[in-house]
């Protein structure tokens, strides 16, 4: 917002805003800029036996409805570990005019490592929502980002019922792209359109993800370990592909919301592991 510029009374709760500044003071690294507006705001720093600055991005209004646009923007300086997640899925509810959207914009300095792993979308059936995540990284950073789905309230049989599901990762560093990864959904606008869940689509697994893993590791060790834990398939199939240039990028389809939850996690594990030679993280979510 430009200073001294009238507030719109009418965005007040819809227009939401949140700014992240990390810093490093010795060997911790600290939220040391915070600044947010409705319905956009952060829990405290969770305290737990890890190296990162964990922090909470919460939306205390129950979720996001047509014509809400959220704008997060995180800068991590040299040397910083921060870990970004939220208290639990995020809805999207039915509109019948504007679309939600949501712009997320990560900005990373030297050996700075953010792991980018909420939990997932969950859009009603008739919801609107649009997302774009952009990751300006320094060539020594590290990153972890998950982008998760599901295809609606699929226990209501709202499956796939969504007017439109749009999310645009993109990642890149100084000498160039590193993922540009975009995907349009649509729900059916006429009784013989093709199902989402039909065949060469979700095929019953109407929940999903990306996991994208760059810096510097170990990409066949990783590509094993992810072959040996889904090699029988199941309730999850998951698949892993090199990037271009440092990094690889994991896909996910799950039959339930248990088995994305335990994938990605999973997932994400492994990738703290040969990332930053980690343990998994356990947030004590309720």
């Amino acid at each position: 917002m430009i200073a001294g510029a009238p507030l719109d009374a009418a965005r007040v709760g819809r227009d939401g805003a949140l700014r992240l500044q990390f810093e490093r003071r010795g060997a911790a690294t600290v939220v040391a800029g915070c600044r947010s507006t409705l319905p956009l705001q952060v829990l405290a720093p969770l305290a737990l036996d890890d190296p990162a600055a964990i922090v909470s991005i919460l939306n205390p209004t129950g979720g996001l409805v047509g014509g809400d646009r959220l704008s997060i923007d995180v800068n991590l300086a040299a040397g910083t570990h921060a870990v970004l997640t939220t208290p639990s899925a995020t809805r999207v509810y039915r509109t019948d005019a504007d679309e939600a959207t949501q712009s997320v914009k990560l900005a990373l300095g030297p050996r700075a490592v953010v792991e980018w792993v909420p939990d997932h979308t969950i859009p009603f059936a008739g919801s609107a929502f649009r997302q774009a995540i952009d990751v300006d990284m320094d060539a020594t950073a590290g990153l972890i980002l998950v982008d998760a789905f599901s295809a609606g309230r699929i226990a209501r049989g709202e499956a796939w019922r969504f007017a439109v599901l749009e999310s645009a990762v993109s990642i890149r560093d100084q000498y160039g792209w590193l993922l540009h990864d975009r995907f349009v959904l649509r729900g059916p606008v006429a009784k013989d359109d093709p199902a989402w869940n039909g065949l060469g689509y979700g095929e019953l697994h109407p929940y999903f993800g990306s996991i994208a893993i760059v810096g510097a590791f170990d990409l066949e060790q990783l590509a094993a370990e992810v072959r040996r834990l889904w090699a029988s398939g199941g309730d999850a199939w998951v698949g892993v592909a090199a990037l271009a240039r440092r990094g690889a990028l994991v896909r996910c389809l799950a039959a339930s919301a248990p088995a994305l939850i335990d994938t990605i996690e999973t997932c994400w594990g492994l990738g703290r592991r040969a990332l930053l030679g980690l343990p998994p993280l356990r947030l004590r979510k309720a």
